[in-house]
């Protein structure tokens, strides 16, 4: 690391300052971008910590699955612009594309929270709602009518089991964004909730062979 210009932090985000504080014991004096999935107020909080030590930090928020095929990776990056560009420019002619925005450390955590509400709560509804129908039986006509009316995690259900296993990463994410609502002045309940259904996916920790009828089940008794 003493040789390191720029270091990414993309971790689980219970883990954010603890990997921002192992960074600055470890002497680094160069860029940090915090791509991790917190609230705005973490994120200027570890920047206010690392600009202690001298280290410039780029707040960033990844979007999309990691690369492949024809799928991108956005990564959106906010700060200092001049250090912003510098990192930018790292991913040019790459399957990351940068976004440069034009606000403050915060604005690109504060994105994530935003989108993350919604996809990751998205998915925590359709896994209840697949659960129910399969409680009742009616689980294949549910999926039809979901394909029929639009294109969601409840129309394609066979996705839950990759929400599953990650779970453990989302459940947190998910009370930073209850905590980023709350910040907000808006109810963050529904995150809560959300990071309640994911709490119930935790024995499934990057199960890439587990069925769906398993991690359904998972939410009905929490087995």
């Amino acid at each position: 690391m003493e040789q390191a210009s720029v270091v990414i932090s993309l971790c689980p985000p219970a883990a954010a300052e603890a990997t921002a504080a192992s960074v600055r014991e470890a002497g680094f004096a160069g860029l940090f971008v915090d791509a991790n999935a917190i609230s705005p107020e973490r994120a200027k909080r570890i920047a206010a910590d690392l600009a202690g030590e001298g280290i410039r930090t780029v707040d960033g928020c990844v979007i999309g699955p990691p690369p492949r095929g024809a799928e991108d990776t956005h990564l959106y990056l906010s700060g200092q612009q001049q250090v912003v560009e510098a990192v930018g420019d790292l991913f040019a002619d790459t399957a990351v594309v940068p976004i440069r925005m034009q606000g403050p450390v915060g604005d690109a955590s504060a994105l994530k929270m935003a989108y993350g509400s919604y996809q990751k709560a998205a998915c925590a509804l359709a896994g209840v709602a697949q659960a129910l129908g399969r409680a009742h039986g009616v689980e294949a006509h549910l999926t039809e009518e979901a394909r029929r009316l639009a294109k969601s995690p409840l129309a394609t259900p066979d996705y839950l089991t990759g929400v599953a296993a990650k779970a453990w990463r989302w459940a947190p994410e998910m009370r930073e964004v209850s905590e980023t609502l709350a910040a907000a002045g808006l109810p963050g309940e529904m995150a809560e909730a959300a990071a309640a259904v994911f709490d119930l996916w935790e024995p499934d920790k990057d199960d890439s062979g587990l069925s769906l009828p398993d991690a359904l089940d998972r939410l009905k008794d929490g087995r």
